[in-house]
């Protein structure tokens, strides 16, 4: 039995087939791919902290923050969610520095099959993990623009015709229409104004995601860590950012950034 104690963050990735999996846990990682058909139990102990200040907190805000850092962070800006309200290009941010880094860089837009076709933007350092942890199966390169707002604002364009939004459950059984992404970009080329079109990606590379999944679920039961502190049973694979168990529960460990758990392997 191993046991592991210390704060989660989200899943750290690499591309392979299956996709590589670890689970950072104060300063060690877990391979979780090794445990996939073992024995695991995770016990959340009460404590949760910011992990920007790392102030003690009762729930976080976006993932892993305390309400003063997500009003006032970089990383919780709008435009992470809505990259078209990004304002960097006009100088206008929470923190320069870190937008010149994180917002004024190559940033793309990307179609992609999760639940079903989708749209989505990320800088180009984020490519594959961004496919990865939104469960995607097939991902291609729409457009490549110079800083998150125009990348945004093609992102609006094709919103029109396509979502941008995951059913998640439906993401973890592996349900998804069988779609051309090469067929559905020229199509939506289309779409995209004069002005913008220089920047649709000549890059045509499809590019395919396999998940360590021994069984896929039949049923899914969310976990909530702060009503059900305890869980526990067989690993049975991992999509996106999500643990998946042989009693039909799935965790998504993103979810619990910041929160300190006790994990103890077969």
């Amino acid at each position: 039995m191993s046991k592991y104690i210390g704060q989660i963050s989200k899943l750290q990735t690499e591309l392979s087939n299956p996709i590589t999996y670890h689970l950072p846990i104060g300063d060690k990682k877990i391979l979780m791919n090794a445990q996939l058909g073992k024995k695991i139990r995770i016990l959340f102990e009460g404590n949760i902290f910011c992990i920007n200040c790392n102030k003690k907190i009762n729930k976080t805000f976006m993932q892993g923050y305390c309400y003063p850092c997500f009003l006032q962070s970089p990383q919780t800006s709008e435009c992470i969610f809505k990259p078209h309200l990004c304002k960097a290009h006009i100088g206008e941010s929470r923190d320069m520095e870190w937008s010149k880094k994180n917002c004024l860089t190559p940033t793309y837009v990307y179609l992609s099959l999760t639940s079903h076709l989708k749209v989505g933007v990320t800088r180009y350092s984020h490519i594959p993990s961004r496919w990865i942890d939104q469960g995607a199966h097939y991902a291609i390169k729409f457009a490549k623009a110079p800083n998150r707002y125009i990348a945004g604002m093609i992102e609006v364009e094709l919103s029109k015709y396509i979502s941008d939004r995951t059913q998640w459950r439906k993401m973890i059984q592996g349900n998804y229409d069988s779609i051309d992404l090469l067929q559905k970009k020229e199509e939506l080329s289309e779409y995209v104004p004069g002005k913008y079109k220089e920047y649709i990606s000549s890059n045509n590379t499809l590019i395919e995601l396999k998940y360590p999944i021994d069984k896929k679920p039949e049923k899914i039961k969310s976990i909530n860590l702060d009503k059900t502190p305890e869980i526990s049973g067989t690993l049975t694979g991992i999509k996106g950012q999500y643990l998946i168990l042989d009693n039909y529960n799935v965790m998504n460990v993103r979810k619990y950034t910041g929160y300190n758990v006790c994990i103890n392997l077969e």
